[in-house]
């Protein structure tokens, strides 16, 4: 079965009725006008959300690149530097010897004066410093040569480091301007609605995500006899440490572009949970999904990565009992959720070869830590913006 089938219905009843892509699907049947309307305004929201949280990973991808470019342009310039200083050092090595062929002090002054001399003997002992004079003088030039040519090539490699360099900055402010333009969508959306709608739309879906999450435990998916409550494997004791701090980040607010300490989107959560425990994984959600080990749901541990939406958009850290920690959007903060509280990709495990611990036991969840709508808005600042 695709993993594309398994998001918030059960997958029974998808391969039958089709693929269900989201809570608004969940819905009752044969809404009246009212109840209609607020389905279609929870569905342009969530749609909205989606687009928001694309382009932040799209931001974040960027962000990365740049960070790893103006590292590429630093070693660079240093490598130039130390470069250009050999250079100096040759040329002023051939200076001095061609200052000693002008003088006469060059290897062909006691060449002749050996050839000329009245003790051949004395002339074979001495043919030594001939050889030490030339290789000394092939030595000096090959030396300045090369130089010169590794000097030229870290210059054009450096300019055009820099060039990319500013390329992929005018791409981030381009990426930055698209999530802030999202965003505002978002807010005006919002802005719109009056106290009660906003209170519909949250019951809506809280309701929608709670079918969900009953069919998709129903489904066996996890693992175990369908209906059965998701049992909870042991972690690795990187995963153990991952979740831990995770749960440590509950209830600090989600911010598009962070990666910690104040404040986290969702794939600033997941690379930074891994990276206190010990491995460093891609910074999005779409290269978590790409580049780490893909593990099938009945297998699912503690720490694995839970990605969500086809385009792989969004992704939380699986605590266990079919539950997740997660940043889930502007407005929000760090919270667990419904491992259906958005439709599943599918899950990735950071550390394949860990071997599960012998005993564990999961971390005390703080008071609250459920709690909350994942509907708000949050500030369109990004990180470092004040």
């Amino acid at each position: 079965m695709s993993a594309k089938c398994i998001g918030r219905a059960v997958c029974a009843a998808a391969a039958v009725a089709g693929l269900v892509s989201g809570p608004q699907a969940t819905a009752a049947p044969g809404p009246g006008p009212e109840e209609g309307s607020v389905a279609g305004l929870l569905a342009d929201l969530q749609e909205l959300y989606r687009k928001t949280e694309q382009a932040t990973e799209t931001y974040n991808a960027t962000a990365e690149k740049l960070k790893k470019q103006r590292a590429e342009v630093k070693k660079l310039g240093a490598e130039l530097t130390k470069s250009r200083t050999a250079l100096h050092d040759s040329r002023a090595a051939a200076g001095r010897l061609a200052r000693r062929q002008y003088q006469g002090e060059s290897e062909l002054s006691p060449y002749l004066k050996l050839l000329l001399a009245r003790d051949p003997r004395r002339a074979l002992d001495q043919g030594h410093v001939v050889r030490r004079l030339a290789a000394e003088r092939v030595e000096t030039v090959e030396r300045l040569v090369d130089r010169e040519k590794k000097a030229d090539a870290l210059a054009a490699r450096s300019r055009k480091a820099l060039d990319a360099q500013v390329a992929l900055a005018v791409r981030q402010k381009q990426d930055r301007d698209e999530v802030t333009r999202r965003l505002k969508d978002v807010e005006e959306m919002l802005a719109d609605l009056t106290a009660d709608e906003l209170d519909a739309l949250r019951r809506l879906e809280e309701r929608g995500t709670a079918d969900a999450q009953r069919d998709f435990l129903g489904s066996g998916a996890l693992g175990g006899p369908p209906g059965a409550p998701a049992r909870t494997r042991a972690p690795s004791k990187a995963g153990a440490a991952a979740i831990r701090y995770a749960v440590k980040q509950i209830g600090k607010p989600y911010v598009w572009g962070a990666e910690g300490p104040k404040s986290f989107d969702c794939s600033g959560l997941t690379s930074r949970a891994w990276q206190r425990a010990g491995r460093d994984i891609p910074r999005t959600s779409q290269e978590q999904w790409e580049q780490l080990e893909r593990v099938p749901l009945h297998r699912l541990r503690p720490g694995d990565l839970v990605v969500y939406f086809p385009e792989a958009t969004h992704v939380a850290l699986y605590l266990g009992e079919g539950r997740v920690v997660q940043a889930p959007r502007p407005g929000s903060r760090v919270k667990v959720s419904p491992i259906a509280a958005n439709p599943l990709l599918g899950a990735v495990r950071p550390d394949p070869g860990g071997r599960p611990l012998s005993e564990y036991r999961p971390p005390r969840l703080p008071e609250g830590a459920t709690e909350g709508s994942d509907l708000g808005y949050g500030s369109v600042r990004g990180p470092g913006e004040g």
